[in-house]
């Protein structure tokens, strides 16, 4: 063990992944002589649009010893079930796709193939009756999970919409007291070590110079260590994911907040809708190959709901990642890493995942390089498992509306997502890779959101009597909603617990 420990951490960018870095790093090095400072320039806005998460930021935070009231509070946060999807599979279709697993397998055999044989033989059964957050979403309810639930049916999971500004604001109020240096300024420059191309230190525009061992970016888009330093290149996934800019505006809240986000498909491309305690979240994702910024802005403008409370921002960025988020002493978060459009909600859940594989693969001053790589590989095959969860969404569209859906559908897709479909289709069975992100329910979700049926069921699923298989399915969805019932409207759950200051 003759290592010499890192002694500095410099983290360049605040927002969400600088903050999340902050906080995750100030509590792993809380028994650790190791200084960490984060440079951020206030004056610099943030792209500041991910505010839907999924269940693993529950964890995140608790990780953290952060306490969840205090936390909801603080972010104007509300609960988010999972995301209705609207106008996907055909203009005026609606499916949900929720952070849970539908039914029960019986003997063995998993639950869809039961639908799929009822389906067959001319039943009319729904897969959203056979999960307790459809249940609750369909009512517009909340309750939290029970630790031990009396029975499977009711496990499911939550995450949380939030502001994201609140969010970096309040990650940094927990870094800073945990010694996090908190420095306001803009970077000047880059020097580099001569004999390694290590990064040496970091020059601030008012001429002071930080020195450090390990340097975080989390600079955005434009990767000013990552890329403008080490030129580490960028793969993009622009011939598959046709999206491309993107329109956000903030509006004053009209009724209670859903707890789910909603996801809208437009002619070229698709909203969201976002509720939090105190305004909406809303944005239009869009293809300029398709669609100009004027008619998106009037596109948007026609579908939102409020009074606008902040001027229509407009970001563009590239689909894809960098080719490696760990190069030489520099580990890239978020934006800085790469970009996948917020369809599922995936921005903040990618930087929490990268943490971990910093903090599993944690270096010393010599940088293994086989450490290195294999945090880059991890990362890379779950970035891309996500990728192809996400080009399905439009792979599987039945529009024939316009040319951008149209050439969604008719794309040829990722060979690892091409296989996962044919085996889908052949007989209802999932392919699941190593580091996936998605389970088995939300790809089964996709499939039946988009109607598509496997071309066999799986013989064992008929091993069940019709009649007994029948009053089984019927017993658990009266078993779900009458334990949805029970439950509390989402607003009076947020009003009775946890409700934010009015800002």
């Amino acid at each position: 063990m003759n290592s010499e420990p890192i002694e500095s951490i410099v983290i360049v960018g605040g927002g969400t992944a600088g903050w999340m870095a902050a906080a995750s790093l100030s509590r792993f090095v809380a028994n650790k002589r190791i200084s960490i400072t984060l440079i951020e320039s206030l004056s610099i806005g943030t792209v500041g649009v991910g505010e839907a998460t999924v269940p693993n930021i529950v964890d995140f935070n608790r990780s953290l010893g952060i306490d969840e009231i205090e936390f909801i509070k603080a972010t104007q946060a509300t609960f988010k079930l999972g995301i209705q999807f609207e106008n996907w599979s055909q203009p005026g279709s609606r499916f949900f796709h929720p952070f849970a697993g539908y039914g029960l397998k019986m003997d063995n055999v998993e639950f869809h193939q039961y639908l799929h044989r009822l389906r067959a033989n001319g039943e009319a059964v729904e897969l959203e009756d056979y999960s307790f957050s459809c249940m609750l979403a369909k009512q517009g309810r909340f309750a939290q999970p029970h630790p031990n639930p009396p029975t499977p049916l009711a496990e499911y999971s939550y995450a949380y919409h939030f502001d994201a500004s609140l969010y970096a604001k309040f990650l940094r109020d927990f870094s800073v007291k945990r010694g996090v240096k908190h420095v306001d300024a803009k970077i000047g420059g880059v020097d580099l070590h001569k004999d390694n191309g290590f990064i040496k230190s970091v020059t601030l525009d008012d001429g002071r110079v930080i020195s450090g061992d390990l340097f975080i970016d989390c600079s955005g888009f434009k990767g000013l260590l990552i890329e403008g330093a080490l030129k580490t290149g960028y793969e993009s996934w622009d011939h598959w994911l046709y999206c491309d800019s993107a329109l956000a505006v903030q509006t004053r809240r009209v009724g209670e907040p859903v707890p789910y986000t909603r996801t809208i498909a437009r002619d070229f491309g698709w909203q969201w809708r976002i509720p939090l305690q105190h305004r909406t979240g809303n944005g239009y994702l869009f293809s300029s190959r398709f669609e100009t910024d004027d008619n998106a802005k009037k596109t948007l403008e026609a579908n939102i709901e409020g009074e606008a409370l902040t001027d229509i921002r407009k970001i563009t960025f590239t689909p894809g990642r960098r080719k490696k988020i760990w190069n030489k002493n520099c580990f890239a978060l978020g934006l800085a890493g790469g970009f996948l459009e917020p369809l599922e909600s995936t921005s903040i859940s990618l930087i929490q995942t990268a943490i971990s594989k910093l903090l599993t693969f944690f270096p010393d001053k010599s940088f293994n390089q086989a450490d290195i790589e294999e945090a880059n590989r991890l990362h890379n095959n779950e970035v891309e498992h996500i990728r192809d969860f996400i080009i399905l969404h439009y792979k599987l569209n039945n529009r024939q509306d316009t040319g951008f859906w149209r050439q969604c559908h008719d794309m040829p897709v990722p060979d690892t997502l091409a296989h996962k479909m044919a085996v889908y289709e052949s007989r209802g069975h999932f392919v699941m890779y190593d580091n996936e992100s998605f389970e088995l329910a939300s790809w089964l979700t996709m499939y039946n959101g988009f109607n598509r049926v496997p071309k066999r069921v799986d013989e064992r699923a008929y091993a069940v009597d019709g009649n007994v298989l029948k009053n089984k399915l019927h017993q658990m969805q009266l078993s779900l909603r009458n334990a949805a019932e029970q439950a509390l409207t989402h607003d009076q759950f947020i009003q009775k617990h946890c409700p934010a200051k009015s800002i």
